[in-house]
C-alpha cells in the first residue's frame, strides 16, 4: 500500500462515521489519501475531521474558488489522473444511480468518470436492507459491475433504523483487506508481474578534481517514474541511480552510484538474469582522463582537460542479451532526431527506443512532463502527446509489455 494514491469517496449514510478510521489505516500503511465528499456525506462527517486524518484538503464541488492563489482549476481531471484506486464507502442508493447514469455534478461522481482505465474501483453500498434489495438498486449494481467496478455486499448487523439485518458497511479493516486484494490481483494480471526489471536513472558525475565534476541537468524523474510504474505492475525492480534528490519509490531496490564507470560496474551484475533493462539515465559520454586529488588551484590563464570515453552501458547489454531479454533506451534530442534515434536502436541492438524531445520547458531534463516517440525494432512508431512523466512511464510500459516473448506469439 505504501506510495499508492487513493481517493476515498464518502456519501450521505450513517456509516460515514467509520470512514475516518479507514483513512487513518491507509495513512499508517503509507498510502496517500484524498477525500471526495458528497453534500450528504458532509452531514455525517466533518470536513475538518477528514482533512485532519488525511492531511489533505477535502474535495466536494468541481468548481474551485477563484480568489485563491495557485488553485488547481481542473482538479476534477487531475485527481482522476493522480489516483491508483477509487474507494466509495459508504455508497448510497442515490450515488449508485448517479454513477450508472454518468452524472458528474460533484467531485466524487466526476472522479469516477475521470479515473484512468484499469484502476480499481471498489464500492461498498450501505443502506437499509430492503433499499439494497430493491430492483432499481440491484439493477444499478449489475450495471456498475458490468463496467468493471467491484461491488461488495453489505454485512448483517444493527442498522440505524433500529432493526437488525442486512445493510451495514463492512468494517474499515475489511475494506483495507479488499483494497490490498485488488492491488495484488492487478499486479498479478500484468504481464510484468514477477519479471526482473533493471532501470538506470539520473545523471552521472565525472570528477575533475576533489570538488569539481562534469555532469548534466538530469533530475532522474523519468527513470524514477518508470521504476514506480513497473513496481505497481508487480515487477521486481532494481533502480540504479546517479546523484538525485528524489525519494525511493515503494517496493523497489535502489542502488546509488556516482560515475558512469560505477553505474556500468553495478549494472553488469544484472545483465545475465534480468528480463528487462531500461536505460533512462543520462550517462556522461566522457570522463576526465586524469582526475586530480584535492582542489586544483587557479593559476594558468588557460586549462586543457583531456577526456576519455565512458563505457556504453546499454550497448554492452544489447550486445550480450539473450533470447527473451529486452533492451530499452532513450534518445534525448533538442531538434528533430528521429533518424538518430533509429540509428541508436539498431547500433545498440535495442528492442525499443524512446525519442525524447528536449526543450527545457515541456520535455526533457528537470521538468515534470515529457514528449516521447516510441520506436520499435520492427519500425512501428507511436507518437505520444505531452504527458506527465508518470503517464509517459505508463505508456512506455504498455508498449514494452506487447514486446514480451509471451505476447509475441
Amino acid at each position: 500500500m505504501r506510495g499508492k494514491n487513493i481517493i476515498i469517496g464518502i456519501c450521505g449514510g450513517i456509516a460515514a462515521y467509520k470512514t475516518p478510521q479507514l483513512v487513518r489505516l491507509l495513512k499508517k500503511r503509507g498510502a496517500n489519501v484524498k477525500i471526495a465528499l458528497t453534500e450528504g456525506g458532509s452531514r455525517f462527517v466533518s470536513e475538518l475531521a477528514l482533512a485532519t486524518v488525511s492531511g489533505e484538503q477535502v474535495y466536494r464541488t468541481i468548481f474551485p474558488p477563484t480568489d485563491v492563489r495557485n488553485t488547481d482549476y481542473t482538479s476534477h481531471i487531475s485527481l482522476g489522473e493522480w489516483a491508483d484506486a477509487l474507494v466509495i464507502a459508504p455508497a448510497t442508493a442515490h450515488t449508485l444511480a448517479k454513477l450508472c447514469a454518468g452524472l458528474c455534478d460533484d467531485m466524487l461522481t466526476t472522479c469516477f468518470i475521470t479515473l484512468r482505465p484499469g484502476k480499481p474501483v471498489l464500492i461498498f453500498p450501505s443502506m437499509d436492507g430492503q433499499m439494497y434489495l430493491s430492483p432499481s438498486v440491484q439493477r444499478n449494481i449489475k450495471t456498475l459491475s458490468s463496467q468493471g467496478c467491484t461491488l461488495f455486499s453489505p454485512d448483517n448487523g444493527e442498522l440505524a433504523s433500529g432493526q437488525c439485518g442486512f445493510g451495514r458497511m463492512p468494517e474499515p479493516e475489511s475494506i483495507l483487506t479488499s483494497l490490498d486484494d485488488a492491488f495484488l490481483a492487478m499486479a498479478q494480471h500484468s504481464p510484468l508481474s514477477g519479471k526482473s526489471v533493471v532501470i538506470t536513472a539520473g545523471p552521472t558525475r565525472e570528477k575533475i578534481d576533489g570538488v569539481r565534476f562534469i555532469s548534466n541537468y538530469s533530475s532522474g524523474k523519468m527513470g524514477f517514474a518508470i521504476a514506480r510504474a513497473a513496481a505497481k505492475r508487480g515487477a521486481s525492480v532494481t533502480l540504479i541511480t546517479g546523484p538525485v534528490h528524489l525519494e525511493t519509490p515503494p517496493g523497489i531496490e535502489r542502488l546509488d552510484v556516482e560515475s558512469a564507470a560505477e553505474m556500468y560496474a553495478t549494472a553488469q551484475g544484472f545483465f545475465q538474469n534480468c528480463n528487462l533493462f531500461i536505460s533512462a539515465a543520462a550517462v556522461s559520454d566522457y570522463r576526465p582522463a586524469a582526475p586530480q586529488e584535492g582542489k586544483m588551484k587557479k593559476e594558468a590563464e588557460e586549462f586543457e582537460l583531456a577526456l576519455v570515453k565512458n563505457p556504453d552501458i546499454l550497448a554492452e547489454f544489447g550486445a550480450q542479451k539473450s533470447t527473451g531479454q529486452l533492451a530499452i533506451g532513450f534518445a534525448l534530442e533538442t531538434q528533430s532526431g528521429l533518424d538518430n534515434a533509429r540509428k541508436k536502436l539498431v547500433s545498440k541492438n535495442l528492442d525499443l527506443i524512446a525519442f525524447n524531445f528536449f526543450d527545457h520547458k515541456t520535455a526533457g531534463f528537470d521538468v515534470d512532463t515529457n514528449i516521447l516517440t516510441l520506436i520499435q525494432r520492427n519500425g512501428i512508431t507511436t507518437e505520444l502527446p505531452q504527458l506527465t512523466k508518470e503517464d509517459a512511464a505508463g505508456k512506455l510500459l504498455d508498449a514494452i509489455e506487447e514486446l514480451l516473448p509471451e505476447n509475441r506469439q
